[in-house]
């Protein structure tokens, strides 16, 4: 197969992605050309779906502790993710004393890792709410 009739296999794809493309940036042009120009009025900026008006402004500001609390939850929930495949494939290595050392000897940084992260954010206070 040469190199010329490869890419006359995807001639059609790319008429097709042109065709796309003109017709799209078509709808848009003739919607600016052809359409109303709407005035923004005070009328059409107030509620409309839920017909109250508001009373106030929005809800309060949610504490930075929160997502940090929240991040924190994702960092150790994906290394459970990583800890429980290691688990199964560690009990499955139980039989020969060999791999199980070099299993558990390959699991040993990842659980340091782990446990230095726990102890610097019980150090910097990370899982105090009140704080």
């Amino acid at each position: 197969m040469s190199a010329g009739s490869q890419f006359e296999q995807y001639w059609g794809v790319l008429v097709l992605l042109v065709l796309a493309v003109t017709a799209v940036g078509g709808m848009i042009v003739l919607s600016f050309l052809l359409g109303k120009r709407a005035r923004r009025t005070r009328i059409k900026d107030t509620a409309y779906e839920c017909g109250m008006i508001p009373a106030g402004s929005g809800p309060g500001r949610v504490s930075i502790r929160f997502y940090l609390v929240a991040m924190l939850f994702i960092l150790f929930d994906i290394e459970v993710v990583f800890l429980y495949p290691w688990a199964v494939v560690y009990r499955e290595m139980l039989s020969d004393p060999a791999t199980r050392a070099l299993v558990f000897g390959g699991i040993l940084p990842f659980l340091g890792f782990l446990g230095v992260g726990l102890l610097y954010e019980i150090k910097k206070r990370g899982f105090d709410w009140q704080t």
